[in-house]
């Protein structure tokens, strides 16, 4: 794909499945992502959809707001490439750049994006990873309006010269809010009850903002370290087969056996055994206790020396292979 010019000229799309089946019945996430000013867009799927149901997404969420793009970038997914789908943009006149087999990086910008968002939605709901959907706004919003380092600017600055007003404003001891002109603005409410709600409902969205920016602020951190390691060429490289150790911060907390919750745990655990490979991502055999979203690439080590495994450790129970991106669950 060539340079553009300006926001929304081209962008990339992608596809995450394999997340915890929330109350709406929710599995994966379609990502579009602007390709200059990095503005993402993140859509709940209840599962595989077809070519019909992504072009009424992408209608919705991108054409709606940033009309039509001259080119889409993304990887050969099996809605992307039905017939529908395809001539649908040959009406629109916008042209489909599909990733290959010898050019897997077409769509890296989304790739990047689907690690740091990874990362924050098992940061953000590691409590309660079944309401992954119920955050995903937070985590759009949070995503767009946080400095890259590709631009210095925040997405929503570069495509819309103005940064959106965000009252973060941190809650008192306890519950609520305080401090500047929120707080002041709540105690005015009446009655009581009202006050309450309203007070519950700003404070959980200001802490979810909060855990967001803090996510991603360890996020980049990673994914700058990993960056660098791929420059370096350090990065691991594995085969089918191989044995693999999983860094013990990936899964969340309550799905890791106790012997791994102290400060002394080990800093990886495993070994699990790598079933399928593409590009940096790989596939793992992985308990079912410690299905988790997406594993990222840069979590992983070689699996010759393994510390423990966690299936001698109370996690018996074997789940199908989980990717960075896709899940698969054996029957």
């Amino acid at each position: 794909m060539g340079l553009v010019s300006c926001a929304w000229q081209s962008i990339s799309m992608d596809f995450v499945f394999g997340l915890p089946k929330g109350k709406a019945g929710n599995t994966g996430i379609m990502v579009f992502v602007d390709r200059l000013s990095e503005l993402d867009h993140l859509a709940a799927v209840p599962g595989p959809i077809d070519g019909e149901g992504t072009a009424s997404l992408f209608l919705d969420r991108v054409c709606r707001q940033h009309g039509l793009p001259e080119a889409i970038g993304s990887d050969q997914d099996l809605c992307l490439t039905a017939k529908v789908w395809k001539s649908l943009f040959q009406v629109f006149d916008t042209r489909l750049d599909m990733s290959t087999a010898d050019h897997p990086q077409t769509d890296g910008q989304t790739e990047r994006v689907n690690r740091v968002m990874e990362d924050i939605l098992r940061s953000v709901c590691s409590k309660t990873p079944r309401r992954w959907s119920e955050m995903l706004p937070l985590v759009e919003f949070a995503l767009n309006n946080a400095v890259h380092a590709s631009t210095g600017f925040a997405p929503f600055y570069v495509n819309g010269l103005a940064n959106p007003r965000v009252p973060l404003t941190p809650p008192r001891r306890g519950s609520g809010l305080s401090g500047g002109g929120i707080a002041d603005r709540l105690v005015a409410i009446s009655p009581v009850a009202v006050r309450k709600q309203v007070d519950d409902f700003v404070s959980l969205r200001l802490s979810v903002l909060r855990q967001v920016r803090d996510a991603m602020t360890e996020s980049q951190a990673l994914q700058k370290e990993y960056a660098d390691a791929q420059g370096r060429g350090n990065v691991e490289r594995f085969e089918v087969g191989d044995l693999v150790l999983l860094n013990a911060k990936t899964p969340p907390t309550h799905t890791v056996s106790a012997v791994f919750k102290t400060k002394l745990r080990p800093r990886f655990i495993g070994p699990f055994k790598v079933v399928a490979k593409k590009g940096l991502a790989y596939t793992l055999d992985l308990p079912k206790k410690m299905r988790t979203h997406p594993v990222s690439a840069e979590a992983l080590e070689p699996g010759q020396h393994a510390v423990a495994d966690p299936r001698e450790a109370g996690q018996q129970q074997v789940a199908g292979p989980q990717v960075a991106g896709k899940t698969q669950q054996r029957d």
